[in-house]
């Protein structure tokens, strides 16, 4: 009789560790989620405080996303090789160390390469923590739970980013955005080694650092000669950056074709299903980390709001959105996957539009609308996303599916930050008589009482409509390509667990 509750009381406790390494796992991964969305609200403090260009304030918000993203899939392969724990301990470190130079970077330069090198830690951390939680649950259906709450935490990073930096802007100095991270990393370092355990895998094969060079580089160059262009016109610097990126991505991608383990399976595309997935994970962060970050400046700098009354206008859209990230698998049950995209699709087009109508007396109202319409989508779409790239492919590949899932998620939000970004500033430019690029630069340099200031409000609200519409027709191709390439099934899909 002893015998046997000891037996019992050894899987309870070998359950409540593996928990208990999930929760472990879980605040890096919210942290991680949170700086790429957490700046969206400090960039005019910190324009005030280190005074960058428009094209460096871009840099300071891109490169760490640009980072992350271009360095997921390889870093899950050099885990696999070197050992997921020895991968999750030293990414955790080294985004540490960049958070603490990040706030307290004293040049524009500083903070870019501050974000970077957290930028490498994420990269670092995202795959190793997936695959180490894989490991932690044996049973397929505590496996499942514990991945959605992965998923679950990953979203709420991005959507709580910019209401906690709000929150941190209201009592401290810009640089305390960053080292929020510190304690939640320290704590991880302290207990990663007593309650997670090693995980390499099963055939980790060689890892292709040329595929690794040539996505990195050219994805760098490619976004870095666009700005440039969109900033301060084509000259032919510019020019030879962009059209240089683009030719090594279009290596990068033949390369994979021919290589026996990719970095990038591109043959996966060949799945309707699984593009549209792809396609949904990149556009719904494109435009949703743009419209984050143009809305945020719209506020404060526009409308002249206080940084925390602008973070407190975002709790009711991060709320949608953190609802049906959590609901979404009970939504896919009664309609099926192929209704939830469509409706994740059209909330989001609904959502962006609304932003086109914001102006000098109701554009709190719609601002707030637009949040919680598209939220619908938004929550949607971090949810279902990774599950339906998974289940549209065969169980051998449903590793590299999970991978170029998150990718999509990383580089999207990046890349619409930078190009939303800079059709704003076009248009700015364009409108605008000044040899400013932005309203920030405008109130830094005439202040609000200006004539230049009326000017340049007039110039970025008519840039930010455009990028709003732009943003809605998105949204709205991906809605109708959706209904085009995924067939509608004779009974609701099942939704993959």
């Amino acid at each position: 009789m002893v015998r046997m509750d000891f037996r019992k009381n050894t899987v309870e406790r070998a359950s409540a560790r593996s928990w208990l390494g999930l929760v472990a796992t879980l605040g890096p991964v919210l942290v991680v989620a949170m700086d790429g969305s957490i700046l969206f609200l400090a960039i005019p403090s910190i324009n005030e405080a280190i005074r960058p260009s428009t094209d460096q304030a871009l840099w300071i918000l891109d490169i760490y996303g640009f980072i992350v993203g271009s360095l997921l899939i390889t870093f899950g392969n050099l885990g696999d090789r070197f050992g997921r724990k020895k991968f999750l301990l030293a990414g955790a470190a080294v985004f540490g160390i960049g958070s603490v130079c990040a706030a307290f970077s004293s040049t524009p330069g500083i903070l870019i390469v501050s974000r970077a090198l957290m930028g490498l830690g994420g990269a670092t951390l995202l795959p190793s923590c997936l695959a180490v939680i894989s490991e932690l649950f044996v049973n397929p259906s505590q496996r499942a739970r514990a991945i959605a709450i992965f998923a679950a935490t990953f979203a709420a990073g991005f959507v709580i980013g910019p209401i906690m930096g709000g929150l941190l802007l209201a009592h401290f100095w810009w640089g305390s955005v960053f080292l929020i991270n510190i304690p939640v990393i320290g704590l991880f370092l302290c207990l990663a080694p007593l309650l997670l355990r090693e995980v390499h895998g099963a055939r980790p094969g060689r890892t292709d650092l040329f595929s690794m060079l040539l996505s990195a580089t050219g994805l760098l160059l490619a976004i870095h000669g666009i700005k440039r262009i969109t900033t301060y016109g084509v000259e032919l610097h510019s020019g030879l950056l962009t059209i240089l990126g683009f030719m090594l991505l279009v290596v990068f991608f033949l390369r994979q074709r021919s290589l026996e383990r990719p970095l990038l399976d591109v043959s996966l595309f060949r799945e309707p299903v699984f593009s549209v997935a792809i396609l949904t994970g990149f556009f719904s962060l494109f435009v949703w980390s743009s419209a984050a970050y143009l809305s945020m400046t719209y506020l404060q700098s526009f409308l002249g709001l206080p940084v925390l009354d602008s973070a407190l206008l975002a709790i009711p859209g991060a709320m949608v959105l953190i609802l049906f990230s959590v609901f979404t698998p009970l939504l896919v049950e009664h309609v099926g996957a192929r209704m939830a995209l469509i409706v994740c699709h059209f909330s989001m087009a609904l959502g962006m539009l609304m932003l086109a109508f914001t102006g000098t007396g109701t554009g709190t109202v719609f601002y707030i609308a637009s949040t919680a319409v598209s939220g619908v989508g938004f929550g949607v779409s971090f949810s279902l996303v990774a599950d339906t790239a998974v289940g549209a492919v065969p169980e051998s590949r449903a590793g590299a599916a999970g991978a170029i899932a998150e990718t999509s998620n990383e580089i999207g939000n990046a890349l619409g930050i930078a190009l939303l970004g800079s059709v704003l500033t076009v248009v700015f430019r364009i409108i605008y008589p000044g040899a400013e690029t932005g309203l920030g630069e405008v109130i830094d340099n005439s202040g609000i009482d200006s004539g230049a200031f009326v000017q340049a409000r007039e110039a970025f609200l008519a840039g930010f409509h455009i990028v709003a519409t732009v943003a809605a027709a998105i949204c709205g191709v991906l809605g109708f390509l959706t209904i085009r390439w995924i067939p509608a099934p004779r009974t609701p899909r099942d939704h993959r667990s």
